[in-house]
């Protein structure tokens, strides 16, 4: 089965499923009666043939999960938090390190990305809309906690490249675990492809181990806090994600994805939560991978809150998580 799926992998097609997988995929289904799983749980909403797919690659997208009426109001509240007619505690706004010195771009193309908006009842709907958390406990339980929150507002890019995302794993950031009980879930907005700077997957990735990041070297600059794995093996068998308004992919903390430009004139968005299951740990230590991150993050606590903060890394997520089910029981 495992071969097959590397065989197929790059002609990708939607499922009778609805879901986004490899031509024929589901044609040896059938589950031996001693297979175990190790990244999904039982539940009513994946089947086997998604359940497989999802072990052997790190991801899955499910097509048309959410309504179209839903993200127009993502999109409309987005631009009154760009216009600053309301403010969000805890929120992060960032802007593209090519426009980030312009006195000339305000408003919505003035921000690339925001962060952390759990503290928005509006914005929140997202990330306890029963259509995505219904699916999330599938990898997680019932105890869901959302951890990270952002709508990515990919600028067109300006010649330099910027607008690219390196290749990344999500756990590099993230200072608890097990990761199999943590899922990003990534909605697109609008129709979303290769010209305007689509998702990027290497499939099977989630199976290895966290990998050293750091800012690439890149000509035009790097975007703060994007760093990358620093290895192109195995980087060649990346898949291209085409999705349209709606569609969401759940993928693995470890998988390695990224982004690539946006070749269009318009900006491209999507809005995505990391989840974590209400019984995952913070890690006493950050593991050796992620001592860059970390001290960037205590020079932000310092920033914010004044040098005397006693505060790490582990402090700022609990700052910005938020109960969706269940119940959070974090170490």
């Amino acid at each position: 089965m495992a071969d097959r799926l590397k065989t197929v992998f790059g002609h990708l097609s939607c499922s009778s499923d609805g879901f986004l997988g490899a031509n024929n995929v589901g044609a040896e289904a059938s589950p031996s009666p001693n297979q175990s799983f190790k990244y999904t749980l039982d539940g009513p909403m994946l089947s086997m043939q998604q359940r497989q797919f999802f072990e052997e690659n790190g991801f899955i997208v499910i097509k048309k999960l959410v309504p179209l009426s839903n993200i127009e109001e993502y999109r409309s509240r987005f631009e009154q938090i760009c216009k600053r007619e309301v403010k969000v505690p805890m929120l992060t706004i960032m802007r593209d390190i090519a426009i980030k010195d312009s006195e000339f771009v305000a408003g919505e193309k003035a921000v690339t990305k925001i962060q952390d908006f759990a503290g928005d009842d509006e914005m929140f709907k997202y990330c306890a809309l029963p259509e995505v958390v219904d699916y999330v406990e599938s990898f997680v339980g019932p105890d869901v906690v959302a951890m990270h929150t952002m709508l990515i507002n990919k600028p067109p890019d300006s010649g330099k490249k910027t607008s690219r995302h390196p290749m990344h794993q999500d756990l590099y950031y993230f200072p608890f675990r097990p990761a199999e009980r943590i899922v990003c879930s990534w909605t697109a907005m609008q129709k979303i492809n290769r010209e305007n700077g689509c998702l990027v997957v290497v499939p099977g990735t989630h199976k290895g181990k966290l990998l050293k990041h750091e800012y690439p070297d890149w000509e035009g600059g790097v975007n703060k806090m994007y760093h990358g794995i620093q290895t192109n093996s195995g980087v060649e068998k990346r898949v291209h994600l085409d999705m349209e308004a709606g569609d969401t992919v759940f993928f693995h903390p470890l998988l390695i994805h990224g982004s690539g430009t946006n070749k269009t004139k318009d900006f491209r968005k999507s809005i995505s939560c990391h989840y974590a299951s209400g019984n995952c740990f913070y890690m006493d230590e950050v593991e050796p991978e992620q001592r860059l991150i970390a001290d960037e993050v205590q020079e932000l606590l310092e920033k914010r809150f004044g040098k005397d903060i006693e505060a790490d890394m582990s402090t700022a997520w609990k700052m910005k998580s938020r109960v969706v089910r269940g119940t959070d029981s974090f170490n």
